[in-house]
């Protein structure tokens, strides 16, 4: 991904369920406490680019082993949720994924960065394929008739998050294209 990627923006600006392990003075403010300090065990949401530096930072490396805990532990999110992947075992076109993320696939490579979960990397690359096959077909179809999505095709692009809505327009360009040159091809 490239420095100015705004969807690698994006994916890291999503937040993600975070608990503090230490007492944090001056950021209360975090809990809507301004004026008392940050407890150990305060549970908030921050950032991706914020809390993977602060789960994956020991505090005092080489020492003890309760000295030696990250700042942070970090939660799955809600988007990678116990709930999210029974679904999408069922049944990964049944999911609105835009509505779990707008990054979804963004969200879910980071978090495999940061978590060892074979479970949800199986999830995640199944889903993928499975639904990949409706985006080329409706791609296909609306290069067929012209329109990029509008009328019919609307509602099934209302539920593609960023990467699907990508694919989808590479391959109504291909399938557009194609036309044009067998159009080009005919005329001769």
């Amino acid at each position: 991904m490239s420095y100015y990627d705004i969807d690698a923006i994006l994916t890291d600006a999503e937040k993600v369920p975070c608990r503090f392990e230490l007492d944090v003075s001056e950021l209360g403010y975090l809990d809507n406490n301004p004026s008392q300090p940050l407890k150990a065990g305060t549970s908030i949401g921050l950032p991706l680019w914020l809390a993977e530096p602060l789960a994956l930072t020991s505090r005092a490396p080489g020492s003890s082993e309760e000295e030696s805990k990250s700042f942070v532990s970090l939660d799955l999110p809600s988007s990678l949720s116990s709930e999210v992947v029974s679904a999408l075992k069922a049944d990964p076109r049944a999911v609105p994924l835009r509505d779990q993320s707008h990054n979804f696939y963004g969200l879910g490579t980071r978090m495999l960065d940061v978590f060892e979960e074979r479970e949800i990397c199986a999830v995640l690359r199944k889903t993928f394929v499975t639904r990949a096959t409706d985006v080329a077909l409706h791609a296909r179809k609306a290069g067929a008739t012209e329109d990029m999505g509008v009328g019919a095709g609307e509602e099934f692009l209302r539920g593609l998050e960023e990467w699907e809505r990508k694919l989808f327009r590479k391959a109504h360009e291909g399938t557009k294209g194609t036309k044009e040159w067998m159009e080009g091809v005919k005329k001769y």
